[in-house]
């Protein structure tokens, strides 16, 4: 599949050529500090059994590991780092412990950057955003997520892959992947019960359910209330941000950037924005603030 796109910004090609300059190294150090992140909030929840500090470890842990979707995404556009196989890799354990298995979120992500806003062939606005608070806040629980990946999940596994972006020559391997997640699961939960242990539980199922808010609210401030057109500079936000949710997100508070040249690696988004910033059209001081414009909009 084709990895790059046509470019939305005014970036020259000698500097865009520089930036996109992709690196093991940097990917590596990410991914790595990423990881560590995972044990050492997986031993508070340990250390915090049976104390009222169980909740704050169970979310912390949830966010740190739900935001693994911020290298699954960067990897299945290959630009975590420079050795494809690497991406593959980090893709696949990323994929796995979010239930987003990544052959078929590649054809999913990349029909959503293609058709980026247009409601009749963004697969991201197939299902409409919330239009009341019940709604918002249904999304934002996460619930209709796992519903979603867990249906979809089994029907590909089942052989039926309907979806218009996948084409005939990537569903087999769509199917493939389905299967393969699901033993994997299977395996899981087999070697727990033999084991009686509750593991798998307490420090991936139930903090990635509580997490998964978290990574809602982060995905609803991409798009949501951007305009309706195709000039990426125009229908995706840049969130501007602090460092610890820019290191959680691998720069994706960098969208717009991100959406006018999807084929930059997470750490040129910076440069890219000191570069765009003064053409992107949607930008917001921080998340809560988008949240706040979207309930506004929604009670108005």
């Amino acid at each position: 599949m084709d990895e790059s796109f046509a470019p939305g910004g005014p970036i020259d090609k000698t500097r865009l050529k520089a930036l996109s300059a992709r690196s093991d190294a940097k990917g590596l150090v990410q991914f790595a500090s990423h990881l560590a992140a995972l044990p050492a909030t997986g031993a508070a929840i340990v250390l915090a059994k049976g104390t009222p500090w169980l909740a704050l470890a169970l979310p912390l842990h949830g966010i740190v590991l739900v935001f693994l979707f911020a290298p699954l995404h960067e990897s299945i556009h290959r630009t975590a780092f420079r050795t494809r196989r690497l991406n593959d890799i980090v893709a696949w354990l990323c994929g796995v412990l979010l239930v987003l298995p990544p052959a078929y979120f590649r054809t999913f992500h990349f029909a959503h950057h293609r058709h980026t806003q247009d409601p009749a062939r963004d697969p991201e606005l197939a299902k409409p955003k919330p239009v009341s608070l019940s709604a918002y806040l249904l999304l934002i629980s996460g619930l209709p997520y796992w519903r979603e990946r867990i249906a979809t999940t089994l029907a590909h596994a089942a052989g039926r892959v309907r979806e218009p972006f996948v084409s005939k020559a990537q569903r087999d391997r769509v199917m493939r992947e389905a299967r393969v997640l699901l033993g994997v699961y299977g395996t899981v939960a087999a070697v727990s019960i033999v084991a009686g242990s509750w593991l798998a539980v307490g420090c991936w199922i139930v903090p990635a359910l509580i997490g998964q808010p978290f990574l809602r609210l982060f995905l609803l401030a991409e798009h949501t209330g951007c305009p309706l057109v195709p000039d990426m500079l125009r229908n995706s936000r840049t969130t501007r941000s602090n460092a610890l949710v820019r290191w959680l997100a691998w720069n994706m508070p960098y969208h717009a950037e991100h959406h006018a040249y999807p084929a930059l690696p997470f750490h040129a988004l910076p440069a890219a924005h000191t570069l765009l910033k003064d053409q992107i059209v949607v930008q917001a001081p921080g998340y809560l603030a988008v949240q706040r414009q979207i309930i506004a909009g929604l009670r108005g």
